[in-house]
């Protein structure tokens, strides 16, 4: 735990993936080294997002082939636009690459990730409710998770 006055319920992790013109679609997905190389399209300073894409990429400024967007649409569309690259949420790639043409690749193991969690004061007044709503959270987060795991082929009854 990082801070004593506070509890800290982490609910589930997720992947960065990564977002290149639709054209690049089949090619190999460049390692982190060869990403800082890249024109990175990255969130405005202040999200933390920005933060867990610089530190993926082992940087702790980023470069001048940097561009900002202040939401992850734009950057998106830029992308789509033949701007650069960027990273993104696997929870917001459904919807945010639905209208671009853009192609979405993982990364290699290991992947980048974070986590999403919550975060309250140990004082609250409202710290049973909190840790009531963190466990629907976490509940509902597998819940998906298990929705999205590839199903086995239904296997075939034998007649005797």
């Amino acid at each position: 735990m990082s801070e004593p006055s506070l509890t800290e319920v982490a609910c589930f992790s997720e992947n960065f993936l990564l977002v290149r013109p639709g054209e690049d679609e089949g090619t190999p997905v460049p390692s982190h080294e060869t990403l800082r190389e890249m024109r990175l399209l990255l969130l405005e300073e202040g999200h933390c997002f920005r933060d867990q894409a610089l530190s993926f990429c082992n940087m702790q400024s980023p470069p001048r082939e940097v561009l900002d967007a202040s939401s992850l649409s734009t950057l998106v569309q830029m992308v789509g636009a033949g701007i650069g690259v960027t990273l993104i949420p696997e929870m917001a790639v459904t919807v945010e690459t639905r209208s671009a043409p853009v192609s979405v690749a993982r990364f290699k193991n290991p992947q980048p990730s974070r986590t999403i969690g919550m975060v309250w004061r140990k004082t609250s007044p409202l710290a049973a409710q909190l840790q009531q709503i963190s466990e629907v959270v976490c509940i509902a987060a597998d819940a998906l998770r298990d929705q999205r795991r590839p199903k086995p082929p239904p296997r075939k009854l034998r007649s005797v």
